[in-house]
């Protein structure tokens, strides 16, 4: 589904992705991992037009996506929970919900599944988003890509700061859209939480990849984790 082929990307003059390469097959829940400054977030912004490479190849559905404009990659399929999460502070939670199936022109998860899995938005649904905890913000942000229909959702950090529970439920919203064959590319700091999701990982480190393996590998392979994720 996603083919990302040797990317070079600078902010300005430095140089943070070096002949990066990864691929994720359709269905699939893949890791990137690495520390702090690693170069994951620009990983995505790369793939998203976001922060565009400047040389390399990036394919989505066979298409090549390299100096596409970031909404444009969107109205493909392709989906982005950056770690800020983005919502809309002055509209509602329902506001919110429905703004992507506006955008996009197509409905993914209806409103009803939104609020089974997500059960704090159906309470929530007439509060502005800026009325709202950091927990029900990442909620709403994961929500809100849902309901457009997307193939490819990005989560850049999506338990960042949030309580064991909602990190549970995190975890049983991604296997729920694994379920849907939908495919997914985490960004994620808690490997422990990693390992119990995702198929496949990467490990970034020093702007390219280092490791790539599935998770039964990576689970088994401490020395690794040690030399590339360890503080």
């Amino acid at each position: 589904m996603l083919k990302v082929h040797e990317i070079n990307t600078y902010y300005d003059q430095s140089h943070i992705l070096r002949d990066l390469s990864l691929g994720i097959e359709k269905g699939e829940v893949a890791t990137l991992l690495g520390r702090n400054g690693a170069g994951k977030t620009t990983t995505v912004k790369s793939i998203m037009g976001i922060q565009p490479p400047r040389s390399g190849s990036i394919t989505f559905n066979g298409v090549e996506i390299s100096g596409m404009r970031p909404h444009k990659i969107s109205k493909m399929g392709a989906g982005f929970v950056p770690e800020e999460r983005r919502i809309f502070p002055s509209l509602t939670v329902l506001e919110n919900l429905n703004f992507p199936v506006w955008g996009r022109g197509e409905e993914g998860w209806g409103i009803e599944k939104v609020y089974e899995f997500f059960p704090v938005l159906r309470s929530r649904s007439a509060n502005k988003g800026s009325e709202l905890s950091g927990g029900e913000q990442q909620m709403l942000a994961m929500a809100r890509i849902l309901r457009a229909k997307m193939d490819l959702i990005l989560l850049d950090e999506p338990t960042e700061g949030l309580a064991p529970l909602l990190v549970r439920s995190i975890g049983t919203i991604i296997r729920e859209i694994k379920n849907d064959r939908l495919t997914i590319l985490l960004i994620e700091q808690n490997t422990r939480f990693a390992s119990d999701v995702a198929d496949r990982h990467h490990i970034l480190y020093g702007g390219k990849i280092a490791f790539e393996g599935t998770n039964e590998v990576f689970v088994n392979s401490p020395e690794v984790q040690k030399k590339y994720l360890g503080v």
